[in-house]
């Protein structure tokens, strides 16, 4: 127990921070650790965040850049394509417009001839009508005086 007593009092004697020459060496120890890590270590990195920095820097104008043409492509298209759909439906229109005249036309043309055909029909009905009149007037007469003849003997 005595071991333990006297180790404790040994412990309570230095402390833990001693005011000796040892302080001022670790101090001077910590500056020169702090230069070395700062030459060595944190120049590079943060010559590297600042590299990185820049990259990402770059990189986003850049993709603003791009966006800007895109949207000035896409706003382009929107328009050519807008101008493509009226040429279009111009274009539709004016055959559309066409073809109901050309079928106007066949329409027209299709009712004369249809005219004409019934016209000829009807002449010739006229004149079948003449023929079967003057072929049945002969024997419409005998019939008369056949049924004359008759009626009167």
């Amino acid at each position: 127990m005595t071991s333990l007593l006297g180790m404790g009092l040994l412990a309570e004697a230095g402390g833990l921070f001693d005011l000796d020459a040892t302080l001022p060496v670790m101090a001077i120890q910590f500056l020169v650790l702090v230069v070395i890590l700062n030459a060595v270590f944190y120049q590079p990195l943060l010559r590297v965040v600042d590299e990185r920095e820049e990259y990402i820097r770059s990189n986003q104008a850049q993709a603003k850049l791009l966006r800007a043409k895109a949207a000035e492509l896409t706003q382009q298209y929107d328009h050519e394509l807008a101008l493509a759909r009226r040429d279009v439906q111009q274009l539709l229109n004016a055959t559309q417009a066409q073809a109901k005249q050309e079928a106007q036309a066949q329409i027209r043309v299709a009712q004369q001839e249809a005219a004409t055909q019934i016209a000829q029909a009807r002449a010739e009905l006229a004149v079948q009508q003449k023929q079967a009149l003057a072929e049945l007037e002969p024997q419409v007469q005998s019939l008369g005086e056949a049924i004359l003849a008759k009626l009167l003997s």
